[in-house]
């Protein structure tokens, strides 16, 4: 390993001998690099000294590589090319969405929101390598702080520190039962106190729908029962349909979970109904803040095109 204080060739000395080791020729190679001839000279003489090594064989007629510029001259080609291949690479991710960026997605999100964006993000932003991983809010939100994630599709707010959080939709809750319960009679809206008495079927812990569905809850003083818990979305409307409980579902999720020949009935809640606001979330730090905010209004575009059953903000 060479040590930060010992002397190495340079970009420019380098470049300058690669230019005379290729025209083995002083006054040619100075023309190539539009340098003046005594400056090419130093910048070799500069080279030599720093390797310790003769590299150019100087006669009256010509200029000759010796044996150890012969091989320096194959390794400056090679630096000078990989520096090269760096400022390109650069000069590219400088452009906006360009590039890897990692989006991290809630399960009660994902598969209601995804069909409607990864389209969108191919067809707008072909250079931007997207990929998603989908997981708790807990768990994003800890690998967005760490750099992991660069952005996150969330509930909000989050109250993290050092996140900038854009909204993007509103949507309700419905209450969901399976269609022989009592509550299918009639399909007026509900006030939120009907949920007393009801047996609320929740997700695991780490769901923020779990979390917003005890909030509601806590509101009129009803109690979630902690007999049966669901691992997701899917499951949760499984349990509620075969007739374990009633739940909140968000009406995001309605198209895709009342579409798979599940029996489900549900209930709107009079105004103001329950519900929750998803945005897009990323560190305020970031160098590509910019490029997240633009994304985050390409994603309003696209979820008003689809014509969600959500609220648009902005």
């Amino acid at each position: 390993m060479i040590l930060i204080s010992e002397p190495t060739p340079t970009i420019a000395q380098l470049r300058a001998f690669l230019a005379v080791a290729d025209h083995l020729h002083f006054r040619e190679a100075a023309s190539a690099l539009r340098m003046s001839q005594p400056a090419l000279s130093s910048a070799v003489s500069a080279l030599e000294e720093t390797l310790h090594t003769r590299l150019l064989e100087r006669t009256t007629r010509k200029v000759l590589l010796t044996p150890s510029g012969e091989r320096v001259a194959v390794h400056a080609a090679r630096v000078l090319r990989a520096v090269e291949d760096l400022m390109g690479e650069v000069a590219q991710n400088r452009e906006p969405f360009n590039g890897p960026a990692h989006l991290g997605v809630i399960p009660t999100v994902a598969p209601y929101v995804l069909p409607a964006l990864l389209p969108m993000f191919a067809r707008r932003f072909p250079r931007l390598k997207l990929t998603v991983h989908e997981a708790k809010t807990e768990t994003i939100l800890e690998e967005v702080r760490e750099g992991r994630l660069d952005m996150v599709l969330l509930a909000l707010p989050t109250e993290v520190a050092g996140l900038v959080e854009e909204p993007l939709y509103e949507e309700d809750f419905l209450l969901a039962f399976s269609p022989g319960h009592p509550l299918a009679e009639t399909d007026t809206p509900l006030g939120r106190e009907a949920l007393k008495g009801l047996d609320i079927v929740l997700l695991n812990q780490g769901h923020c729908l779990r979390e917003q569905a005890i909030d509601v809850c806590r509101e009129v003083g009803a109690r979630a029962t902690a007999a049966t818990y669901a691992t997701s979305l899917p499951t949760l409307v499984q349990l509620v349909a075969g007739g374990l409980g009633v739940t909140l579902l968000p009406e995001s999720a309605v198209p895709v979970e009342t579409g798979k020949r599940v029996r489900l009935a549900l209930r709107r809640f009079a105004d103001p109904a329950p519900g929750r606001t998803i945005g897009l979330a990323y560190r305020a730090s970031s160098a590509r803040s910019a490029e997240y905010a633009m994304l985050a209004r390409a994603v309003r575009s696209a979820l008003r095109a689809k014509r969600l059953p959500v609220r648009i903000v902005g």
